[in-house]
């Protein structure tokens, strides 16, 4: 596989999707971003720990959902250790550069076990995904709320009622922090980027917290499957969406339109 070339004004923004035995979102995942205006770029993580180079060239990042490495231990626990060992500083010099980077659902549960989340800069573990409320795997839509926040992938989001919604499929997505403290600082922080709606949280998180974003705004882990939403015929009851809502883009595809816009418009002006 020969490397990406440098991104310029002119070309489709490289997105690097991770891969690794387990991982099943991938494939997801690389269509968002083809849709989105990106060239999608799979490379598995043993590949990518022999060739960082890859990583000091891409314009966009994902870490996507599944199981990876069978889940065994704790969700994401394994990929989280190997990421550690071997590309984390390639991810924190991606992120201070300006790359945004999408962790949905175990990508999420890595993300946090690494300390790409809450911030590239904590030392101890502040927020962990612990089993649902209910234990038990829950797999349906939920309907979601975006709270003003700095993160580059949820500007601007807004999609009618009936719209709303996002797909789940999680056993270990309950968000909790260590302390009342930590979860204050980031809603202060504008750190919350993704909630439950209140009525309709599947798995009991606290603050119905379904996604956060890093200091930055860069870095994005959520429970939910953005990916798994870009196309209207993909929501549960599509055929009674109006012509309006389905001439405008599902909010999942536009999560991602707005991580690619935003990369665009910065390589762009410089």
């Amino acid at each position: 596989m020969s490397h990406p070339p440098t991104m310029n004004c002119m070309a489709r923004p490289k997105a690097l999707v991770l891969t690794a035995p387990g991982i099943n979102c991938d494939g997801e995942l690389c269509e968002a971003f083809d849709l989105a205006g990106a060239e999608p770029m799979p490379v598995h993580l043993n590949r990518l720990a022999r060739n960082q180079h890859w990583l000091a060239e891409a314009n966009l990042i994902g870490l996507p959902g599944g199981f990876s490495y069978g889940d065994a231990i704790a969700a994401g626990r394994i990929c989280a250790a190997l990421i550690r060992t071997s590309i984390l500083d390639g991810l924190h010099d991606a992120v201070a550069r300006g790359v945004p980077m999408i962790a949905p659902c175990n990508g999420f549960q890595i993300a946090v076990q690494t300390g790409l989340l809450p911030n590239l800069d904590s030392q101890s573990a502040r927020v962990a995904l612990l089993h649902n409320d209910g234990g038990r795997f829950v797999d349906r839509w939920v309907r979601m709320q975006y709270p003003t926040s700095h993160c580059v992938w949820t500007q601007g989001l807004d999609a009618p009622a009936g719209a709303d919604m996002l797909p789940i499929a999680h056993g270990e997505g309950r968000f909790m922090c260590d302390s009342n403290a930590t979860m204050a600082a980031l809603e202060s922080a504008g750190q919350v980027a993704v909630r439950y709606a209140p009525d309709d949280d599947p798995n009991g998180s606290q603050g119905h917290v379904a996604g956060i974003c890093d200091h930055t705004g860069m870095v994005l882990g959520l429970m939910p499957h953005p990916e798994r939403y870009l196309h209207w015929t993909q929501h549960p009851t599509w055929t009674a969406l109006s012509n309006t809502v389905r001439d405008t883009e599902p909010p999942g595809r536009a999560m991602f339109r707005n991580a690619v816009s935003h990369v665009t418009a910065a390589t762009c002006s410089t």
